[in-house]
């Protein structure tokens, strides 16, 4: 058994890289070849590479092959990338420059607050490492990066991770805010220096079965988030873990988003402004939302790994509603009705609860295809790669074979004659997130901290959480409402997650990585709050409200 492991471990490694490419790249005899990491599903992977094969042949007269590489969500996607420009530089620093490897390097080449200043020569150890990886041409493989939310990118671009593309040079007519504009609702949907760009729009919002929420007792469908903290939806709400599910971490957001500009809407009204309004729309707007999505993570039946199987199961009833992106929640309402599944499933973006964002692509450094990688670029921006998202199947440039359900970045495509010709020609994005303006400055730099508090205070202590809910919402149902609120007093007391702390020490652990820090606080706060869902248990069911009793 021992002289097989060494062979087998070597299977396992050469084979690995074959196991993650994806079968639909169009064979492998081919004059040219890209290859393009991205969290998509079969279904835009199939478009995509018939799409850009006919159009690649046309434009150059060659034949090309994408390979596809998928190991995972964005979440996956990212950490893959990190990992592998730290090992290509690491690589680069000591065999083709000779220095010495150091945490202090580590730690610098990808560190955005060094980058050089123009006409200043870099100065230190960390100066020169962040020199050198971004004077280098290293790289993981990998052409592009495809799809995800525009976090993500503006990440990887900071880090030096992407490199601009020359399309804003080649094309400056289709940058206009009459076809791509620049931002949108607050959001940007697309990176100045041509690092990224959002190639379709996304929304977020809800997912719902009638025939469930009717089972429940649910009488009409949730309309808003506050509708999926609804006790009656108690163990019957799908969700993602967003700390490994981007789009799953944005949808969170918006809550946070909605909350605080209802919040501020309610202290203008009352005659609030200034620096004091700014601060009680974070402070308490922050804990208002933290509050409403710990409510939906009480009622969760689940959280997934998968941002799209929320929508599976609740279009087999399996859960109730839950959380999604627009078009994973179209698609299986799409693939529901081709069956004949009926109009059971359905998708909802609520009323004034999300922006639009963007699906972006980027180039990689070191691109070993770059020539190709741009051209699939300008190809998924152009009109006929456009055509791909959401135009019916089998008009002229649209997909062949499934409906993508998705909202492209162009705006011609809500004009007519185009929008009649559109899967959904009744979503109209650009007018539909007038009423909805995404505000960075609240929430933005707490992308992470959002999606670390969710994971240690919601996810690691769900067992405790959903205990702690059921016997709030029995006492309720009792006629015990003493008990239920002096339960909920303590169930909902998210100051150990408050914007303070948020915005202070939660934000410099983990913007430090420091991984023996980060685990201490993860202990810390999933330790507290394991307490306080269990003593809001006790008090819950009138058994007391000592904190450190059994």
């Amino acid at each position: 058994m021992t002289k097989l492991l060494l062979p087998l471990s070597i299977i396992l490694v050469v084979g690995l890289p074959f196991l993650l490419r994806d079968s639909d790249g169009g064979g492998f005899s081919a004059d040219d070849r890209v290859v393009i990491i991205s969290p998509h599903n079969e279904s835009i992977r199939h478009e995509f590479t018939r799409g850009f094969q006919e159009w690649y042949e046309e434009q150059t007269g060659r034949s090309v092959r994408i390979d596809w590489r998928v190991i995972g969500g964005t979440s996956e996607i990212t950490r893959f990338l990190q990992s592998g420009y730290l090992n290509a530089f690491r690589n680069h620093w000591t065999q083709n420059l000779g220095r010495r490897w150091s945490m202090e390097v580590e730690n610098a080449f990808a560190n955005p607050s060094l980058n050089p200043q123009p006409g200043q020569p870099a100065s230190g150890i960390a100066a020169e490492a962040r020199e050198a990886f971004l004077t280098s041409e290293i790289g993981v493989g990998v052409d592009l990066f495809f799809g995800g939310g525009s976090f993500d990118f503006i990440v990887q671009a900071n880090a030096g991770n992407l490199l601009p593309s020359r399309i804003l040079q080649t094309h400056p007519q289709w940058f206009v805010e009459e076809v791509i504009p620049s931002t949108f609702s607050g959001e940007p949907f697309y990176d100045k220096e041509g690092r990224w760009f959002g190639t379709a729009l996304s929304a977020f919002g809800i997912i719902f079965n009638r025939n469930a929420l009717a089972r429940v007792g649910f009488d009409d469908i949730p309309r808003q988030w506050e509708d999926l903290a609804d006790p009656r939806l108690f163990a019957n709400v799908g969700l993602a873990d967003p700390s490994k599910s981007g789009s799953s971490n944005k949808a969170f957001e918006m809550i946070l988003q909605q909350q605080m500009q209802l919040l501020e809407q309610e202290l203008i009204a009352n005659g609030v402004s200034g620096d004091s309004l700014d601060k009680q729309v974070r402070e308490q707007g922050w804990l208002r939302g933290l509050g409403l999505i710990q409510r939906i993570s009480a009622n969760a039946r689940y959280f997934t790994d998968s941002a799209s199987k929320p929508s599976i199961d609740v279009s087999q009833g399996d859960c109730a509603a839950g959380m999604s992106i627009d078009f994973f929640g179209r698609f299986q309402e799409e693939t529901l009705r081709r069956r004949g599944g009926g109009d059971r499933f359905g998708y909802i973006t609520p009323v004034g609860g999300s922006t639009v964002s963007v699906d972006p692509i980027g180039l990689l450094r070191g691109a070993p295809n770059r020539e190709v990688a741009e051209r699939f670029i300008e190809f998924v921006l152009s009109p006929e790669g456009q055509s791909l998202w959401d135009l019916r199947v089998g008009t002229a440039n649209g997909p062949r074979r499934y409906a993508l359900r998705r909202q492209p970045v162009r705006r011609e495509f809500y004009e007519e004659p185009l929008n009649s010709l559109r899967s959904d020609p009744e979503v109209l994005p650009y007018r539909d997130a007038e009423s909805f303006v995404y505000r960075p400055e609240w929430t933005s730099h707490l992308f992470n901290p959002l999606r670390f508090i969710i994971k240690t205070a919601f996810i690691d202590v769900h067992s405790d959480l959903v205990t702690a809910w059921g016997a709030i919402i029995e006492a309720r149902n009792e006629g015990r409402d003493a008990d239920a609120d002096a339960a909920m007093e303590i169930f909902g007391d998210l100051s150990k997650v408050d914007f303070a702390n948020a915005s202070g020490r939660i934000r410099d652990i983990l913007r430090d990585q420091n991984k023996l820090l980060e685990v201490h606080l993860t202990n810390e706060i999933t330790r507290h709050f394991r307490q306080q869902y269990r003593l809001a248990t006790k008090v819950a069911r009138g058994l007391g409200y000592e904190l450190n009793s059994n």
